[in-house]
């Protein structure tokens, strides 16, 4: 059996086109993607508000149906994966909030485990390993045994990354995951994210408006425009001018020496 390697694709599209069906009209938000993602990198989906960002990431985590074409995890097209197949192949984060209750972050973290537990729901060994395991990692230890509702945003953010870790899945998906953060708790959000790439392998894909921050951290980015859609690294992207359009240029520039946006004084 060969050993899965960093160069291992575990999740690509297909000529895949996302949007919404209303009866027999369709809403096409972009179409004829094809993106191959592979074990342990860290990739950002990038792009202004409503070009599809959200819509991508849900519909490669099976909450929502493409319209055409097919998303594959492992060479398997998403399709033929039960919910319980995929929630051992795939975790995802979203940004809504939590409904009120008194679960302790260890309990939070814990209910990353469902695929795994019993009928009744019983922590195994292996569970409970699991789970210290994800708290460890994402350094919440001194937050166990709190209220998940005594938790700062950036602690919650945390939190929820380590349940997706708990559940143990090759690929980890988060819907704006520093929405609510200011820029240091972002830049340890995505310090994070970066560290645990690297540390577990995983396959980390998070869309995001921190630009600047995915120019620096991300192993690929996938860039929705008005015109197309680009895909590679930060260097390549930059060297097809993908950034220069993203933001009207009274605003912002990219400066490609500085690689990054820069505000226009002018």
């Amino acid at each position: 059996m060969l050993k899965k390697t960093k160069h291992t694709i575990v999740l690509k599209t297909d000529n895949l086109s996302i949007g919404y069906q209303f009866k027999k009209a369709q809403n096409i938000v972009a179409s004829n993607i094809n993106l191959s993602f592979k074990k342990g990198e860290l990739i950002t989906v990038l792009g202004k508000n409503g070009i599809g960002k959200s819509t991508l990431l849900r519909t490669i985590a099976k909450v929502q149906e493409p319209l055409n074409g097919a998303v594959l995890i492992k060479n398997k097209s998403l399709e033929n994966y039960t919910n319980q197949e995929l929630s051992t192949s795939l975790s995802m984060v979203l940004t809504e909030r939590l409904p009120e209750s008194q679960l302790t972050v260890f309990e939070l973290v814990a209910l990353g485990r469902q695929p795994y537990t019993n009928w009744i729901d019983k922590l195994s060994e292996t569970d409970i390993q699991k789970t210290n395991w994800a708290i460890k990692q994402t350094e919440i230890q001194h937050l166990k045994n709190k209220r998940f509702y005594e938790l700062s945003d950036g602690q919650l953010q945390r939190v929820l990354i380590a349940r997706a870790l708990a559940q143990d899945t090759e690929i980890i998906i988060l819907d704006e995951p520093t929405a609510h953060l200011d820029l240091h708790h972002t830049i340890k959000i995505f310090t994070l994210l970066k560290n645990l790439v690297e540390k577990t392998s995983k396959t980390i894909i998070l869309s995001s408006h921190e630009v600047n921050l995915s120019i620096k951290f991300a192993d690929k980015i996938v860039l929705f425009t008005n015109s197309k859609i680009y895909f590679g690294t930060s260097n390549e992207l930059m060297e097809q001018n993908a950034f220069e359009n993203l933001f009207p240029k009274e605003i912002v520039n990219f400066n490609r020496n500085l690689q990054q946006f820069i505000i226009n004084k002018n």
